[in-house]
């Protein structure tokens, strides 16, 4: 069954979930974290990306972000395949380090916001990393010690969190640290990691009702919200797959795109294939790598075969194109 598309709209609320290859850690000690940490933070203040809640667990991490100028996959390019070579360079190991791609869920902020603040900086109790909720706003591996006024992250964003419990520091501080230890009693709460209307609805029997009722409904396992919101954040992810189409019937594709990146950056097309690191075919493929994915929907695999690329190397060549096009103000299929 092919996988879907990302669903990537400019100011979502997105739950993301990454997971090491079968299961193995993916934090071996504090030197991993704070390497991720120093990455994401630089992720952010690039792609203008805001991030509201974070934990990190051994095996996996979990973040809830906003999206700003940049999409969210712009983003975890900058953190995943920067950290993956590092950590594989630290421990001396080779091969992938995550599982398969990483998992994001869509969600309506009005109805799971606050849910999902709560979810996230639980997960390491719930994991059994640390005890209880003291413990909890000592752990430093969380957002949670920050929202708490335990500790600083410049880069995570507080007053705004904080304003949801109270107008006043000390009052919201003491009111989230109550929400937050309210929700140990409520368990896992899978329908939290996605699912669609189903979850959303409270399960098949919810979904039933709804149908017997009358009510429209469709579901979607990206999309964390009610009916009415699943439908708008499809109709709006519809409309961009509708300019990707349009793009085609103009005849984009990629050798056209070749052509035309090549012709802006006075660079030979057979150049291309060529071993080497010059900067105008560096950049050439790089723009062709990000103009390709972000704009027509081309994959990764097939920039990679065209290219003669490992699949890493293309996620970093689409980085590099997206600074070439900001520096560059590139107007091709804008």
């Amino acid at each position: 069954m092919p996988r879907h598309k990302r669903l990537d709209i400019p100011g979502a609320v997105h739950h993301v979930i990454v997971r090491g290859l079968n299961r193995q850690d993916i934090f071996l000690g504090d030197n991993d974290r704070n390497d991720f940490l120093v990455r994401l933070e630089t992720g952010l203040s690039q792609t203008g990306c805001r991030c509201y809640a974070w934990a990190l667990l051994p095996n996996h991490f979990h973040l809830l972000v906003r999206t700003g100028e940049q999409s969210l996959s712009s983003l975890m390019r900058k953190i995943l395949s920067g950290y993956a070579i590092a950590f594989n360079r630290r421990h001396q190991r080779s091969g992938y380090l995550f599982q398969n791609r990483y998992k994001s869920v869509f969600c309506q902020e009005e109805k799971y916001f606050l849910e999902l603040l709560r979810y996230i900086h639980l997960n390491p109790l719930r994991a059994g990393v640390v005890k209880d909720m003291g413990e909890l706003e000592q752990y430093p591996w969380s957002g949670h010690a920050v929202l708490a006024g335990r500790t600083r992250r410049d880069w995570q964003v507080v007053v705004e969190v904080l304003a949801r419990f109270s107008r006043t520091e000390q009052e919201a501080v003491s009111r989230y640290r109550q929400f937050v230890a309210d929700g140990i009693s409520l368990g896992r709460r899978e329908e939290l990691t996605g699912g669609g209307l189903r979850r959303s609805a409270g399960g098949w029997e919810g979904l039933r009702q709804l149908q017997r009722s009358g009510e429209c409904c469709r579901g979607d396992e990206r999309i964390l919200g009610d009916g009415d919101f699943v439908n708008t954040v499809l109709q709006k992810a519809e409309e961009k797959l509708t300019r990707r189409e349009q793009y085609r019937r103009q005849g984009w594709d990629l050798p056209r795109l070749v052509q035309e990146v090549c012709k802006l950056l006075a660079v030979s097309p057979e150049d291309l294939r060529k071993k080497g690191r010059a900067n105008d075919i560096s950049h050439a493929k790089g723009l062709i790598c990000y103009l390709g994915y972000s704009r027509l929907g081309i994959s990764g695999t097939e920039l990679a075969g065209y290219f003669a690329m490992s699949r890493p190397s293309v996620s970093q060549a689409i980085q590099r194109g997206e600074r070439v096009a900001r520096e560059k103000a590139v107007n091709l299929l804008n």
